[in-house]
């Protein structure tokens, strides 16, 4: 029971400094939401258009932009616009139909469609989805013309058998296939970040919890505790399960949180509050680690913050493992943070359970009893030292 209550202090005490409200909750937030919305599977490209005609030919291009699954089209009102909204980054390119098209191209005379992009985005890439529908309603015109020009064909039937011919003809398909090793996956965006984001902050967050029981033993607030009848083992207990609250906390914020705001799935349900379980006690005994062997609060924030962000960035919470090279990935197996995100990556990818994931859970585990362990027994040194 006591250990409990001093655990539950050292929860309420998280929160007593706002600042943590920021720290905790609403920076992790943050991050999923900014890595999830540039790496994620949900972007799409956006072209502007300004139909200056309007008319049968212009309102072709325009549906045909309309129907590629993979572009959004925003209707503007002038060229300036256009011009404007590529500048400014709202679009990825922009397109000016000249007005008059309809009277000009059936006439026979060259019509240019003018296209607007910048080099550092998408725009090379879209400007060939572009021209490939430009250069289809000019081959059904020009062969309209042709045959009207031939056979005597009104102009309006000669479009339509044009288009008939045109649909009947067999269309190339292009598969994609991958040699090797596929080191870019699927995942969502979201989801990646989420698990990865988790991992960083669960960790971080019990690191720099140290400072809290640095100031418990400054103050002799361990010592007076021990004066009573509570013994050793009961306020290691306690200290240790304060340690593994906050994480806890922190991994449940960033999972449910995760979930309600942005849809991040998480796999397997059970597997995924195994790791953050299991991952949330390894960062108990760091936190634990930390408090025991160091003596001020600074040094528990700059030795905190430095292994608990460069465990992230070596153990793939920052870049993913799988763009490492062999000998790094190896190395960052040296760290938990890159068994978390194995396993993690077996849900998410391979939409694995809690079996394909035993060997991580045991390592996990195993790193987290033995950091309880040292950590504890250096502790208790602490606070009965005479």
């Amino acid at each position: 029971m006591k250990s409990i209550i001093i655990a539950g202090y050292n929860l309420r005490r998280l929160f007593r400094d706002r600042s943590n409200i920021f720290f905790v909750i609403i920076l992790p937030m943050m991050l999923i939401l900014l890595i999830g919305s540039v790496f994620g599977g949900g972007f799409t490209p956006e072209v502007a258009v300004f139909d200056a005609s309007d008319d049968p030919r212009s309102r072709n291009i325009v549906t045909a932009l309309r129907e590629v699954e993979d572009i959004k089209i925003k209707i503007v009102w002038s060229e300036d616009d256009v011009v404007d909204a590529v500048s400014r980054g709202e679009v990825q390119a922009g397109l000016v139909i000249p007005s008059g098209i309809t009277t000009q191209a059936e006439g026979g005379q060259p019509v240019a469609v003018r296209y607007f992009g910048r080099q550092d985005t998408l725009a090379p890439q879209l400007r060939s989805t572009v021209n490939a529908i430009v250069a289809r309603e000019s081959a059904v015109l020009r062969a309209a013309l042709f045959t009207q020009s031939e056979a005597g064909t009104p102009l309006d039937e000669a479009t339509q058998q044009a288009e008939i011919v045109l649909q009947s003809l067999p269309e190339l398909t292009v598969v994609l296939s991958t040699v090797g090793e596929d080191l870019i996956t699927d995942t969502d965006g979201f989801d990646a970040s989420a698990s990865a984001e988790l991992l960083l902050f669960v960790f971080l967050t019990s690191l720099t919890g140290s400072v809290a029981l640095i100031e418990t033993r400054n103050l002799g607030i361990s010592r007076r505790m021990l004066s009573t009848p509570t013994s050793a083992r009961a306020l290691l207990f306690g200290e240790a399960l304060g340690r593994y609250s906050v994480g806890l906390l922190q991994g449940l914020i960033i999972m449910g949180g995760s979930a309600l705001l942005f849809g991040v799935g998480w796999g397997n349900p059970v597997a995924a509050v195994l790791i953050m379980l299991l991952f949330a006690l390894v960062g108990a005994g760091a936190g634990m680690l930390v408090g025991s062997v160091l003596t001020s609060e600074q040094q528990a924030l700059s030795v905190g913050l430095l292994v608990g962000l460069g465990g992230a960035a070596i153990g793939g919470s920052m870049v993913p493992l799988e763009i490492f090279p062999d000998v790094l990935r190896t190395i960052a197996h040296v760290t938990p943070h890159a068994w978390g995100n194995d396993a993690f990556a077996t849900l998410l990818q391979d939409g694995g359970g809690v079996a394909d994931i035993g060997k991580e859970l045991g390592i996990l585990a195993a790193y987290a009893a033995g950091l309880l362990l040292i950590s504890s027994w250096l502790f208790r040194r602490k606070i009965t030292a005479g």
